[in-house]
């Protein structure tokens, strides 16, 4: 499991410190504070970043928007973005509004605001065609990466550390080697969106990664896990045993 990493933009220490001890407390990773565009511009190419807080103005210039009009014009490095700013100058907001940020905020900011804001540009960043959002818009889940909401924090999840994922009744508990998820998906919704070259549907309520199967029992219909799971196969589908190759 990751922390979903945040950059912070923003030249007044006293803010950024007050940025980072809130994102922090909600268990998001802060990968760097930048005071300018250039320190951003190495922070951001430097680093995996998720999501980014920008001020509008460092050292009294509007370079937070010279920022994120550079983060547009590279679509794939694109990040949501959200800016915050004490200015109220209407020119400046009609600039800012043209980089499309997810939120904009006015200092001095609200901790709560802040976290809502963040969660909503993941929400909405990553609302794509092959995304799904569950019935209650507590999990993103993208090719690459889940975004669960766990109480008052946000999880990254990579796909990729899923071992096995078990459904009951409307919920699915999600299993890596070091945690358990339990989001509100139908399992049919979920294997829509895994890869079918990797994750394998062995059981009416049982997918498996394939990459972290450690023993197969075909006699009894039996899949072993990394995480020692013990998942059963059901007749309905023991093709799935086609996909490997046994040496007898």
């Amino acid at each position: 499991m990751e922390k979903i990493k945040v950059l912070i933009v923003e030249d007044t220490v006293a803010e950024s410190d007050k940025l980072t001890d809130t994102l922090t407390e909600s268990q998001f990773e802060i990968v760097g504070v930048a005071r300018s565009h250039q320190e951003a511009l190495k922070l951001f190419y430097g680093n995996k970043v998720d999501i980014v807080v920008i001020d509008i103005f460092l050292n009294g210039i509007p370079e937070g928007i010279t920022f994120a009009e550079t983060l547009n014009n590279v679509p794939e490095s694109s990040r949501p973005f959200v800016f915050l700013t004490s200015s109220t100058d209407r020119s400046i907001f009609e600039r800012a509004k043209l980089t499309k940020p997810y939120s904009f905020l006015l200092k001095p900011f609200n901790p709560l605001e802040v976290l809502y804001a963040l969660e909503m540009a993941i929400e909405k960043f990553y609302d794509q065609p092959d995304i799904f959002q569950s019935e209650e818009e507590d999990t993103v889940i993208s090719s690459e990466f889940l975004f669960i909401k766990k109480k008052d924090a946000l999880k990254k999840v990579a796909v990729s550390d899923i071992i096995n994922i078990e459904v009951e009744e409307r919920y699915c508990s999600i299993f890596t080697a070091m945690e358990k998820f339990v989001i509100q998906i139908s399992l049919t919704k979920v294997i829509n969106l895994l890869d079918p070259a990797v994750f394998y549907r062995v059981h009416r309520n049982h997918i498996v990664n394939a990459r972290e199967i450690e023993e197969i029992q075909p006699s009894d219909g039996l899949l072993t896990m990394s995480n020692k799971a013990v998942i059963p196969i059901s007749d309905h589908y023991k093709e799935v045993l086609n996909q490997f190759k046994i040496i007898k």
